[in-house]
């Protein structure tokens, strides 16, 4: 093994140390608190000070203060807004997200993002006045994304971590497409968004519990492809190669659902290689849209009976989005792993965008663009028919180009991640078409 991967594997087994800050009872008492807002539905009252989706988004911001305040003022709170109408909103609505941004020190520009959306809502979706809890759906994102704000606005880091709170998923998405076009016309080089949507429970509307995994969903061929790409990965490969697909395989290595002692979260990621839930979506989805690598966390068993529902009891069964069906113990895993992505992300330089060249030849040349806090690079080679990359690199280099001899290109996948001079490393970006980090236009 040599000394570079070497310090990347020791790092990669301390970072979830700073997600053993997360606290259960703080994420509870955040959910108690979002609950007693009543609704928290997109068309609920803005204005009320006690009562609906303009009260909770201003104790969210309020949250983020208290935590920037905590830190020496070092997260800087935006309130990016815009009013939208569509099927699901008949009257023009103002749809208000509330970001924390925690800049980073050396490459301010790059950015991985945390989001949960704020609003709520029951059966119908068009009822506005109806108590709707939203304890799991998606008061656990919320307060995930609040609780990482806490922990982490406490270290530093090269690059910067953006905290997000979300309006209007359940009426269509608008909160996202808001973040990810507020981050577009802000020039930020996205790294990573993980969505959090229902990440609170661990038992399903069918007694199954599972407080083991967490599912990761991600997208196969990108959403910003067009027919060009479409035909280069028809020929070449690359479908199962997204930015978002290779961000849920490293996800997936953070953590060994095994060990549960300090530094561990006891969590293993269950990938799900689909951009969402069958017939569903989220806030991620928007983002996939412009290019950027995103991911959706969610519970690995759903309760159906506790989503998108009155409050009521039929035959004995309850139905409605309440604390009560909740595990705060699993939302805290689900948080400590968050954490340490974010963590991870933040110090690593962004993944290269890397080329193949191997073509009727008996060896393979792997050649990349440099990337900005790069000490080294690592070169990795996956069979074709491998689910994910190996444990090991087949190269650590300080160049941008490689040869393996005797390896020959077509029967295998290559990639290369970038490492920091702590040991830091990028998720690994495909040498395929559309393997880059980046919106496609831009690689």
């Amino acid at each position: 093994m040599t000394r570079a991967f070497l310090a990347l594997s020791l790092l990669a087994l301390a970072l979830p140390l700073h997600a053993q800050e997360v606290s259960p009872q703080r994420l509870k008492a955040d959910v108690e608190t979002l609950v007693g807002f009543g609704t928290r539905h997109t068309m609920s009252s803005p204005t009320d000070p006690k009562r609906g989706i303009g009260a909770a988004r201003a104790w969210a911001k309020a949250q983020f203060a208290a935590s920037s305040a905590a830190c020496g003022q070092c997260l800087s709170i935006a309130t990016p807004e815009t009013t939208v109408t569509g099927e699901r909103l008949p009257s023009p609505t103002k749809i208000v997200d509330v970001v924390a941004i925690q800049r980073g020190s050396e490459r301010p520009n790059e950015v991985v993002i945390v989001a949960g959306h704020i609003d709520s809502r029951v059966s119908d979706v068009m009822n506005a006045t109806a108590d709707a809890p939203g304890a799991n759906d998606d008061g656990s994102g919320t307060a995930l994304v609040l609780e990482a704000a806490r922990v982490l606005s406490r270290q530093k880091f090269p690059t910067t971590i953006v905290y997000a709170v979300l309006s209007g998923e359940e009426q269509g998405l608008y909160g996202g497409k808001l973040l990810a076009d507020y981050a577009k016309a802000q020039g930020w080089t996205v790294k990573a968004m993980f969505n959090n949507d229902i990440v609170g429970n661990s038992r399903g509307s069918d007694g199954l519990v599972d407080d083991t995994h967490v599912r990761v969903f991600s997208e196969g061929p990108r959403g910003d492809g067009d027919a060009a790409l479409a035909r280069a990965q028809r020929a070449i490969g690359g479908e199962n190669d997204s930015p978002s697909r290779n961000l849920s395989r490293w996800l997936a290595g953070l953590t060994n659902p095994a060990q549960t002692g300090p530094g561990q979260t006891g969590l293993a990621v269950r990938q799900v290689w689909r951009a969402d839930r069958m017939g569903r979506g989220g806030d991620h989805l928007p983002f996939e849209a412009l290019g950027y690598p995103a991911v959706r966390f969610s519970v690995a068993v759903e309760n159906y009976d506790r989503q998108h529902q009155d409050l009521r009891t039929e035959q004995g069964r309850a139905y409605g989005d309440t604390i009560d069906a909740m595990d705060f113990a699993y939302l805290a895993k689900v948080t400590r792993l968050n954490v340490a992505g974010l963590a991870a992300l933040a110090r690593a330089p962004m993944p290269p965008v890397a080329t193949v060249k191997a073509a009727v030849q008996t060896f393979t040349e792997v050649s990349w663009k440099p990337v900005p806090g790069a000490a080294r690079y690592a070169v990795w080679q996956r069979r074709t028919d491998a689910p994910g990359w190996p444990a090991k690199p087949v190269r650590v280099t300080t160049q941008t180009q490689v040869t393996l001899p005797g390896v020959r290109g077509d029967d295998w996948f290559f990639g290369v991640s970038a490492i920091a001079a702590d040991g830091s490393a990028s998720p690994v970006a495909s040498a395929v078409p559309g393997g880059g980090f980046g919106p496609q236009a831009q690689n």
